[in-house]
């Protein structure tokens, strides 16, 4: 029997599970790991800023590919602890990632030594699994049951934390009779498709809710396939766009309270019947006011996690199943109804909803000085082609985003949906542009998330990553300015200040351009909206000239009210702007405005 390391042999098994890359950031406490990953080849090192950023980095590796996870790891304590908000933004998303810790000798662990930190405590909340390895023959064994814990059921982070002297011990291992765990994911039965499609005969307008499930288990071709075969329109969540490219005739927008279209909301409150698949009726889709959401409609729920059937509210009927799974059943079930004659017709249904799709627009075109961000997400329209992929997570700029940008392809709308933290887009969108180079990335910010993590841009000149960052700033904390509107305050969201250095920026405070450069990028900064088009196509010249991170930075008017709910309440949006009455305000809409 073969001998190494136990670091040696946890490396071992990361080649052969599929890793080729990682993002860290070495020390002390990992440094034994570090020798077996130099040692053993195969697998490439992104060397982060920031271990947070390293856990970002990691999880846009894993969400640009299917099948992808991604890997980070740091030293013992405060590497550790720095990682917690990327499991947490992981385990939210159901998006696999390994997290692997340093950790002090096991005979320190209960002497307060130097950065030992109960680690795997403070993440199990985070995490599928957490295990600090006490016993160095247990690497194998731990490893390889972090990876089928990761792929099997409703995906998720887990977190292997080795202490120094067990990454040192040598151990028994051969790594060329390895294999990999079998997975393991709920499958839907022939009779719970049929009772499930009953549902759908028996309505008049049906929609199908795509999460992101669907693209998880990489079933993107077969939602559209089934949506066609039925006449059924689809409503994408957040984590689920681009299941059904934004120009098919059956795509019926978005829902929500924040993230939706106006005719996605009103499409859906017409609807009677919702077939529900790998999603989690999050509240920023359903709104807080259940009734308006549920009220005159049947649900059927499907969920590769048992216990998300009910959990918001309870469906009609709801089971558990991976997603492509459940689709391929469907499929198999509706074929053999339409050679019986027995589907619906739903054409009338199906073309009302393109009808609001054609009527229903938010105004984007405004030639107003400061810029209006609308015109920003327009001209973005224009820039960037559906072969595009977006990252970005949170604020404004990604509430409205979604409301203007289109995306056509799966795993081409990379969002950090339910923890939201500010700073991940930079290293997101460094992990996506890592797993696929060849897809061309455009990550957006407002200058708060910019500003929270933007020492990764240096990781994008060091490591030649190149990406388009488009930056709106308003030098405002603009999603908190607009939540505090209903508590009639204005406090502490203030960015504005006098840069001594930059005084021709005004009040905008950061020169965000100087720290670009200084960080080894390029940086374009525009203040006219006519110029908006010409700066994305320099970005994009520049950007594959240097292969490094290129910032368009928009200044914006200080104060825009992004449609949305006041109330948390789908049916009661706000909106806040002048909406479209003429086909010149909304120009790059997926469908004209009928007027």
């Amino acid at each position: 029997m073969p001998r190494m390391t136990a670091a040696r042999a946890a490396v071992e098994i990361l080649k052969r599970e599929g890793v080729t890359h990682a993002f860290g950031v070495p020390g002390a406490a990992i440094n034994p790991f570090y020798r077996a990953l130099k040692e053993g080849g195969g697998i490439d090192h992104t060397l982060a800023r920031h271990v947070e950023g390293a856990s970002h980095m990691a999880e846009g590796y894993t969400r640009a590919t299917a099948g992808n996870i991604g890997v980070c790891i740091g030293t013992s304590g405060p590497a550790g602890t720095d990682m917690i908000t990327g499991l947490y933004s992981a385990i939210a998303d159901s998006i696999p990632i390994l997290c692997i810790t340093g950790q002090a000798p096991v005979s320190k662990l209960h002497k307060e030594d130097f950065q030992a930190v109960d680690i795997a405590a403070i993440a199990k909340p985070v995490t599928k699994k957490a295990t600090t390895v006490l016993e160095a023959a247990q690497v194998p064994g731990v490893f390889q049951e972090a990876f089928h814990l990761m792929r099997s059921g409703r995906p998720g982070p887990v977190l292997i934390d080795l202490p120094i002297d067990v990454q040192q011990t040598e151990i028994d291992f051969d790594p060329e009779t390895y294999e990999p765990l079998p997975v393991y994911k709920p499958q839907a039965t022939r009779a719970q498709a049929e009772k499930a499609i009953r549902f759908l005969l028996e309505s008049e307008r049906p929609l199908i809710v795509a999460g992101g499930g669907v693209i998880n288990a990489d079933a993107s071709g077969l939602l559209v396939e089934f949506a066609e075969l039925t006449g059924v329109p689809v409503i994408s969540t957040l984590m689920g766009w681009g299941t059904i490219p934004d120009d098919h005739e059956l795509s019926a927008g978005m829902v929500g309270v924040q993230t939706s279209h106006r005719y996605g909301n009103a499409t859906f409150l017409e609807s009677d019947f919702v077939l529900g698949i790998g999603n989690r009726w999050a509240n920023r889709h359903t709104g807080y006011n259940l009734d308006a959401y549920t009220k005159g409609r049947k649900f059927v729920h499907v969920d590769i996690e048992p216990t998300q059937i009910g959990k918001i509210f309870a469906p009609d009927y709801g089971f558990a199943s991976d997603a492509k799974a459940a689709l391929e059943l469907f499929i198999e079930v509706a074929k053999d109804l339409k050679a019986e004659g027995k589907l619906p017709d739903f054409g009338e249904w199906a073309a009302s909803t393109q009808e609001r799709k054609a009527t229903l627009l938010r105004r984007t075109h405004f030639d107003n000085i400061p810029m209006k961000p609308q015109r920003v997400y327009e001209e973005m329209n224009k820039a960037f082609g559906p072969e595009t992929r977006y990252v970005t997570t949170i604020g404004l700029s990604q509430i409205a985003g979604a409301q203007m940008l289109h995306v056509y392809k799966p795993r081409h709308w990379i969002n950090c949906g339910q923890a939201g933290p500010l700073g991940w887009t930079i290293p997101a969108a460094l992990g996506a542009a890592t797993a696929d180079p060849k897809t061309p990335i455009v990550a957006l910010s407002g200058d708060y998330d910019f500003q929270f993590m933007l020492e990764e841009l240096a990781v994008g000149a060091q490591h030649k990553i190149p990406y388009v960052h488009v930056l709106v700033n308003n030098a405002y904390l603009g999603l908190i300015r607009q939540a505090q509107i209903g508590l009639d305050i204005n406090f502490q969201v203030n960015l504005e200040f006098e840069n001594i250095n930059t005084p021709e920026i005004g009040v905008y405070g950061v020169d965000h351009i100087k720290v670009v450069e200084g960080l080894g990028c390029k940086a374009i900064r525009v203040t006219d909206p006519n110029e908006l088009g010409a700066a994305f196509e320099e970005a994009k010249k520049l950007a594959a000239e240097y292969s490094v991170p290129v910032v368009v930075e928009a200044i914006l008017e200080r104060v825009t009210n992004i449609s949305m709910s006041k109330t948390v309440d789908m049916s009661d949006v706000t909106e806040f702007e002048e909406l479209a009455t003429e086909p010149g305000h909304a120009p790059t809409a997926i469908k004209p405005l009928k007027v």
